[in-house]
């Protein structure tokens, strides 16, 4: 029998996962990973193992799969059958919105399951979810410990420059803030930068975490001072389908001139806006550069711009600059959009080496280059395993 931390990502409709098991030194290690698609839908089980095996891939009647419970059944079921004899010591799960109070991971109770709701408000698209996957298992499972990791979290401690809007100070005694995202994954590149780019670990990076959600964040000897994300996961550079940084009279204006409902507009600006709402093609930055519509360059156009600016603005903010990291599904996978990235930072001293960045890295900078630029993958599950380790003991 193995013992395994499982890692859940739960989804409205989806659930991934991910089995780590312990050593005895170092980082645990990846065994498998899967997801749960299409919950109460078209349900659909598939995982691999680390050598990318296919281990289960299985679809279900929608009755067999309504909720979140029937998926973790499901999963349980095949982690005790199909992929081999594990044992769940403990589960970590992804929750996006810690709020002011959580600023480092937490073992899960009926208490922080209620601070943790009363934060969905902030992250509608997020929050119910995750805790969603935290009540599912409780049902299953209740004696089986479980902690919560914050993509807040990491940058608790921000200056109260950069965590404060102009506001009254009741609102930011109530929590109205600056908490900033994608926390998870700016841990992650901080802890390996040491061992992939030692020459810029200690000093002034930025970390362009570029997905289908997409941010950026200062990081200065290892911690973050700055953040593009703020109050929620909107705020920032266009995203798939998110609006970014948005002018609040255009939502105010939404709501007196064309009558929309709040609900109607944070459907709208986490929906139907970024990259889908500027092509009106797509949100995947693949179809955009594959297209030759108009509206698609204009697309792809605009968030390489805002990539740019916020790079500027973020090197301001540390007073200079030592390198510059993308990750996440973009900023790994694109050399298209890295190069024209840079191709705007070139007035920092960056200077592409082209060949190295079509190979996807890890240094993309030429020799000489004043600041560097680097692609470091990014494994927020990873990091959530190693959180739960911490918390509940090897």
């Amino acid at each position: 029998m193995t013992d395994v931390v499982l890692v859940i990502n739960a989804g409205s409709s989806s659930l991934k996962f991910s089995a780590f098991e312990p050593v005895a030194a170092g980082e645990p290690v990846l065994v498998l990973k899967g997801q749960m698609e299409g919950i109460g839908v078209h349900p659909h089980l598939s995982a691999r193992d680390h050598a990318g095996k296919t281990l289960i891939d299985k679809s279900y009647e929608r009755s067999e799969i309504a909720g979140h419970d029937a998926a973790i059944a499901a999963i349980s079921q095949f982690l005790r059958g199909s992929a081999g004899d594990f044992r769940l010591l403990a589960v970590g799960h992804r929750v996006v919105h810690g709020g002011p109070d959580f600023a480092a991971p937490v073992r899960v109770t009926p208490e922080v399951v209620a601070r943790l709701d009363a934060l969905s408000s902030l992250a509608p698209l997020h929050q119910p979810a995750n805790l969603a996957g935290i009540r599912a298992v409780t049902a299953r499972q209740p004696a089986l410990r479980q902690v919560a990791c914050f993509d807040t979290a990491f940058h608790h401690g921000h200056s109260p420059l950069v965590e404060r809007f102009a506001i009254p100070e009741a609102l930011f005694q109530e929590g109205v803030r600056r908490y900033g995202f994608h926390g998870l994954s700016y841990e992650f590149i901080a802890r390996r930068l040491p061992a992939v780019a030692p020459e810029i670990a200690g000093g002034r990076v930025v970390v362009a975490h570029l997905g289908s959600g997409a941010s950026m964040c200062a990081i200065v000897a290892g911690k973050s001072v700055d953040s593009t994300m703020g109050f929620t996961a909107l705020d920032g550079l266009p995203m798939g389908t998110r609006c970014g940084a948005i002018d609040p009279g255009v939502v105010i204006h939404l709501m007196r001139a064309k009558g929309l409902s709040p609900d109607a507009v944070e459907k709208m600006l986490y929906n139907d806006c970024g990259l889908r709402g500027l092509s009106g093609i797509s949100n995947d930055m693949r179809d955009l550069l594959a297209s030759g519509e108009a509206r698609a360059k204009l697309a792809v156009d605009y968030f390489v711009h805002h990539v740019a600016r916020n790079l500027g603005a973020l090197t301001a903010v540390m007073q200079g600059l030592d390198g510059i990291v993308f990750t996440a599904g973009i900023g790994e996978r694109s050399a298209e959009i890295r190069a024209r990235v840079l191709e705007h930072a070139a007035w920092l001293g960056t200077r592409l080496d082209p060949a190295a960045n079509a190979a996807g890295g890890p240094r993309i900078s030429a020799s000489g280059s004043r600041v560097s630029a680097w692609v470091v993958p990014t494994d927020e599950e990873l990091m959530i395993a190693i959180h739960t380790l911490d918390l509940v003991g090897r």
